[in-house]
């Protein structure tokens, strides 16, 4: 599967789910525009990992819950790269601006969940759409964990935020078919090297232990690689 002449744009690819998914693409022969809000040394460390599978890109910095720093974004991908083929919107809050259980929530960061999630994404689908070609790829990257039952409380805001993205997801896949420019989410368990890894210690140890002893079929966590291959799969000609 060749990706070779594309330009791929991630949000939060820094590091984690995102920059497994951006070494992926550039393994496949995809340009990466690398996005980060603070950690700019991470992005510069991933660019040059996507330059040593033969690969290049650019780094890009916005805060992703401000629409006018979405669309400076865009222009700073589309001066460098001129179109867009694939954007994958990925970006997150850190956990303490939103993890709190529903009776305690506050107002700010129930809006800095949806900010960053689903208007982000309302903002990033329409700036991306406007570079892309017939035949784009859009993906969103959204989570299992608390959203669909609730067991999670102090995941209320983001969980609701990503429930509004998923719905976000199916209306942009209507409203974009005719372009031949695809509109999918993925939605993975449990991942190293990602909100996991900001847990307390006797959380992760607990999650951890839950997959080794069977909790998913493999028997072990997820891993950025995994999602990378996912989103490989779903921008390749064929899907």
């Amino acid at each position: 599967m060749s990706l070779a002449g594309k330009h791929a744009l991630i949000t939060g690819s820094s590091r984690g789910i995102g920059r497994g998914i951006a070494l992926k693409l550039a393994e496949n022969g995809a340009k990466i525009a690398i996005h980060y809000y603070q950690n700019e040394r991470a992005a510069k460390d991933t660019l040059a990992e996507v330059r040593k599978r033969g690969s290049d890109g650019l780094v890009v910095q916005a805060d992703v819950s401000r629409p006018e720093q979405i669309t400076r974004l865009f222009e700073d991908v589309q001066g460098q790269f001129g179109k867009l083929d694939v954007f994958v919107s990925n970006a997150r809050p850190e956990i303490p601006a939103f993890f709190q259980p529903p009776l305690e929530i506050t107002l700010e960061q129930w809006d800095t969940a949806f900010n960053s999630q689903a208007k982000a994404f309302l903002v990033g689908v329409r700036e991306a759409a406007r570079l892309m070609r017939n035949g784009g790829r859009v993906l969103a990257i959204t989570y299992a964990q608390g959203s669909r039952t609730g067991g999670l409380q102090p995941w209320v805001g983001m969980g609701s935020a990503k429930a509004a993205l998923e719905s976000l997801v199916r209306y942009f896949a209507v409203a974009l078919a005719k372009r031949g420019i695809t509109v999918n989410a993925i939605s993975p368990g449990w991942i190293e090297d990602s909100v996991l890894n900001t847990l307390p210690q006797q959380a992760q140890d607990l999650i951890r232990n839950w997959h080794v002893r069977g909790w998913t079929p493999m028997g072990r966590l997820g891993t950025p690689a995994d999602v990378g291959d996912v989103v490989a799969l779903f921008c390749s000609e064929q899907s």
